[in-house]
């Protein structure tokens, strides 16, 4: 069974070293939808510690407005999985990170290492799809506990762990990412996007917001806050979108009052499954409205 939860824009999801006190703070300034205090791949391990200590802090403050806040910890396996996982847990962010979750047993286990460490009930579990397995079990990693309410894919390990190279399109890696799309849909949990690398290549990262917004991501992962805006802008419903929306809605109500049977808008038919789109169409922006 899918599991119905009330949206909430995730178009924008910045990386932030929690290590980097001056990053923190101007996180509290940028027009994100959600921060992911990272403890992991950003941070030296000789500021492991003090990272954990500032996330923690961070997700304790309150500081953040209506961003969602999460944190990254170190992975499984790793010397500082287990203390970051209980300080996290007890900071009670809104949702754990957790890198390279490959199976639905890892989901399961990470879920109880959090309850038991006194995760309030409002912190979810995030888990990365970054390797070949996690997307041959992605379907089952997304439907292992309620807890879990995102997979993020880790785009730069799938090229790595692929042995693929680096190119516009995405071909290398388009299976594995709408593999992880089918099986988040299927869970009815949220998916976002992997990384854009190249800072300074906007047409680049233009394109391929464009395509993972296409494909159907919920939003994007970043790596500077000069990203934030313009992919803001791409997973969001356009005024187009939006009129169009209100004009199938209307149509359909107006043919159903009518005693209509077919129900069409500028000589389209209009079924059901397009009235359903539409209403997501207005949700979206009535959620991302409600940000500002």
């Amino acid at each position: 069974m899918t599991q119905q939860t009330a949206y909430r824009p995730r178009r924008s999801v910045l990386y932030m070293p929690s290590s980097n006190e001056r990053a923190l703070e101007k996180a509290k300034t940028l027009p994100v939808d959600a921060l992911i205090l990272d403890l992991e791949d950003a941070v030296a391990p000789d500021a492991k510690e003090a990272a954990r200590e500032n996330a923690c802090a961070a997700a304790r403050s309150g500081a953040y407005g209506r961003r969602e806040l999460t944190i990254r910890v170190n992975g499984l396996g790793s010397q500082w999985h287990d203390a970051d996982l209980a300080a996290a847990a007890a900071a009670g962010p809104d949702a754990i990170v957790v890198p390279k979750v490959n199976s639905a047993d890892e989901v399961r286990s990470l879920v109880s290492a959090m309850e038991a460490a006194g995760a309030p009930e409002h912190t979810s579990l995030w888990a990365m799809v970054e390797t070949p397995v996690a997307v041959l079990h992605a379907e089952e990693i997304a439907r292992a506990s309620d807890r879990l309410g995102c997979l993020v894919l880790g785009t730069n390990d799938l090229y790595k762990e692929l042995g693929a190279s680096f190119a516009p399109g995405r071909a290398a890696i388009a299976t594995s990412l709408q593999l992880a799309l089918l099986a988040a849909r299927a869970a009815g949990v949220a998916v976002v996007d992997g990384v854009f690398n190249d800072v300074k290549d906007e047409g680049g990262f233009l394109a391929e917001a464009r395509q993972g917004r296409e494909w159907g991501f919920d939003g994007k992962t970043l790596i500077h806050p000069g990203q934030v805006g313009p992919c803001n802008e791409v997973f969001a419903p356009s005024a187009d979108q939006v009129e169009e929306a209100r004009a199938v809605i209307a149509a359909f109500e107006t043919a159903r009052a009518e005693g209509k049977g077919v129900v069409t808008l500028k000589g389209r038919l209009i079924e059901n499954l397009h009235v359903d789109t539409a209403q997501k169409v207005l949700a979206t922006a009535e959620a991302i409205a409600a940000l500002s």
